[in-house]
């Protein structure tokens, strides 16, 4: 499987798995919306994040929760770039992904300063985003995602859950290949189209997206496929995050999405400790 990836001259070897720290620069993200509302807790949130261990900084600036709105571009790029040249500034070290759909918004926060894009959308809302992102050189982090997140939890539907985001893996990466997209990691997209039954049982079979040679990305912080089995809402599903982070790395992920960092390189060091026993 292929373990390093190049950001924008920053090799970054996932032979050992890693953290991504969520930084949500949104009013209405399901969990933390609307706590970083300005440059200053943006800076404080990243320098936590680093010094806990986290090795990406994933900035985001249009919520995907279940039934969010698709907001406009213009206010995107308000919320974003805004906090990209703060944390490329302050933390020049930092390894920052932007969570985007659009090439105009990957476009603009590479030029100032990111160095990857994280796209639930798989190219579906932007024609331009996947020769976007060849033409910027830097790496492409593939989600699957049934539907928009307005309407994706409204009876999602597969014949075979594995073998249809597997489907699907193989298709895009194909295009990417074909644009010269050259590091690609993949998200299976938990919770993004698809009911907690889904969920677990792609999660116990994520073993199987390793034959396509790809990092995989594990994005299950404190989603509702823990909050529903655990009867709690998201600011009580920490432990769940927890038990189900170990469950990603034994199945094969190499970067956990989340919003804990501390708590996350800690499951990576047990893991680690594990393997070599």
């Amino acid at each position: 499987m292929q373990t390093t990836i190049n950001c924008q001259g920053k090799l970054i070897d996932l032979a050992r798995p890693c953290v991504m720290g969520i930084l949500n620069v949104t009013p209405d993200s399901f969990y933390d919306g609307g706590r970083l509302e300005n440059e200053k807790a943006v800076l404080l949130q990243a320098e936590k994040m680093l010094t806990e261990g986290a090795t990406f900084l994933d900035i985001g600036g249009m919520s995907s929760r279940p039934g969010a709105e698709v907001i406009h571009p213009e206010e995107e790029l308000k919320r974003v770039i805004p906090a990209v040249k703060a944390v490329h500034k302050e933390f020049p070290e930092a390894v920052i992904s932007v969570d985007t759909v659009r090439s105009v918004v990957a476009r603009q926060a590479v030029e100032n300063g990111a160095h990857l894009i994280n796209d639930i959308s798989a190219g579906q809302f932007d024609d331009d985003l996947y020769a976007t992102v060849a033409d910027l050189g830097v790496p492409y982090i593939l989600m699957h995602m049934q539907g928009q997140p307005k309407t994706m939890q409204v009876n999602p539907d597969y014949d075979d859950i594995v073998h249809d985001v597997l489907d699907f893996f193989v298709g895009e990466i194909e295009d990417l290949r074909d644009l010269g997209v050259k590091d690609i990691i993949i998200d299976p997209g938990f919770g993004f189209g698809k009911t907690v039954a889904h969920n677990y049982e792609m999660l116990n079979k994520m073993h199987v997206f390793k034959m396509l040679d790809v990092p995989i990305l594990a994005g299950i912080s404190r989603k509702s496929m823990i909050c529903k089995v655990l009867k709690v809402n998201p600011k009580d599903a920490l432990n769940g995050t927890t038990a189900l982070h170990i469950v990603a790395l034994q199945q094969g992920a190499k970067i956990l999405r989340a919003h804990d960092v501390k708590e996350a390189t800690e499951c990576i060091a047990i893991f680690e400790k594990l393997r070599v026993c």
